[in-house]
């Protein structure tokens, strides 16, 4: 579900008009829905009121500290992959207790930082790992509570650069290696608290299969590490895929029932594939969404600087770059793109709405029909809530696009448009 609607001719964001936004701050521009973001934690943690759970949004997908306040006040907790990701969601007011440490590439800084804050939990994606964090903890004189990650080699059937549960990933420790190294650990490492146990299997997955597969496979696991170290949490990671396809007329409910059959997942479908396997254990579950969480609560609005029609071709050039908005080049991500104004008739061209990077690879949509929209108007591209902002960058000399988080019919900016000042910020004549 999401709140950008047409009225009266404009698209809004809950109560605001999206083109007084584009005039007032300039483009291009990130606009987040406050409301969408709420409805979509709420309607995942009641799919869940069976079961002791923590919901930990995953900071990575957009780590913006409004975003993430507005998340803390709701009760969430917060996986984490970096100091500065738990440095945000101290400032955001957000609990350290309630946070978990994944990813694979820990520093000692990051550890003695987390450490001292008091996270939740470390996840664990190697032995070399434990043994660090141990060491760590030691030196401090402190106990560090772990998990380990499991990778259950299982086949998200998702985008193979954000695939992470298959044996050839990088993330988490071999299935059948687990339970030995859960054993080493509370054998040689004093320093360790050995808490739960984790896994995550991808990113945006379409069908409850391959949740509930993961599932099934490891609650043995579970089971026998819980009756060995009596862990209190099993953590089922994130991975619940949004609607990049969604319908601003009639949000998402009419298309979830128009395609059913190749997009079947939803919180109702998911929740009732693992639910009544998970209450059973008796454990504290944590589940760590990320782009379920925000991907459609936010937009991207870029205005059409151009037009140019060559032999081949139709392009609309706009002032969004890939520096901006990086998934469509990077995954092949596919993203709605509609003019701020509502189209009078159903007339559209096919075009590539590309970007003013000097790359080939710099575009919005490629081969796209789009209404017929003309030099000086604006776009607003969906669903870019996720994986928007965060992975932006500098490149081409480029500031970064301003934030504003849309609150009912009242709009605040987040983060203010860098300047050319701040892009240069630190660096030094020799």
């Amino acid at each position: 579900m999401h709140s950008f609607r047409y009225h009266q001719g404009q698209l809004f964001a809950e109560n605001v008009p999206l083109q007084s936004l584009a005039e007032k701050h300039g483009t291009p521009l990130y606009v987040y829905s406050k409301a969408t973001i709420t409805g979509h934690f709420t309607r995942l943690d009641a799919s869940l009121a069976k079961l002791n759970h923590l919901i930990c949004y995953a900071v990575k997908a957009n780590s913006n500290i409004a975003v993430l306040s507005t998340i803390a006040k709701l009760g969430g907790g917060f996986d984490i992959v970096s100091a500065g990701e738990l440095y945000r969601v101290i400032k955001a007011g957000g609990d350290p207790a309630k946070c978990t440490f994944a990813g694979v590439g820990k520093t000692r800084d990051e550890i003695e930082y987390a450490l001292k804050q008091g996270i939740y939990c470390f996840n664990a994606e190697s032995e070399a790992e434990l043994h660090y964090i141990n060491q760590v903890a030691g030196e401090l004189g402190m106990k560090a509570p772990v998990a380990v990650r499991v990778n259950p080699n299982v086949d998200a059937k998702t985008h193979a650069k954000i695939t992470t549960g298959k044996s050839e990933n990088k993330f988490g420790i071999d299935f059948d290696q687990i339970l030995d190294v859960y054993a080493r650990a509370a054998a040689s490492c004093p320093h360790l608290v050995i808490k739960g146990l984790q896994m995550h299997i991808g990113s945006q997955l379409t069908n409850v299969a391959p949740f509930l597969e993961a599932v099934q496979k490891v609650i043995p696991l579970v089971t026998e590490v819980k009756a060995k170290y009596g862990i209190e949490f099993f953590s089922i990671g994130g991975g619940i895929g949004i609607n990049y396809k969604q319908s601003l007329d009639s949000g998402d409910a009419a298309w979830w029932q128009e395609n059913a059959e190749v997009h079947p997942l939803t919180v109702q479908a998911y929740a009732e594939a693992v639910v009544p396997h998970l209450e059973p254990l008796g454990l504290r579950i944590l589940c760590e969404p990320g782009r379920f969480m925000v991907g459609n609560a936010g937009v991207m609005l870029t205005k059409v600087l151009y037009e140019k029609r060559g032999a081949a071709k139709v392009f609309k050039i706009v002032d969004a770059g890939m520096n901006d908005l990086i998934r469509p080049t990077l995954y092949e991500g596919w993203h709605q793109i509609v003019p701020l104004k509502q189209p009078a008739d159903a007339t559209v061209e096919k075009v590539d709405v590309v970007g003013p990077i000097c790359e080939s690879g710099d575009f919005l949509a490629q081969n796209r029909e789009i209404p017929l929209v003309k030099a000086g108007e604006y776009l607003a591209v969906l669903s870019a809530g996720a994986y928007g902002f965060t992975m932006a960058s500098n490149y081409n000399t480029r500031p970064m696009p301003a934030e504003i988080l849309v609150d009912g019919d009242k709009a605040t900016v987040v983060r203010e448009r860098q300047t050319l000042e701040d892009v240069l910020k630190g660096e030094h004549l020799a």
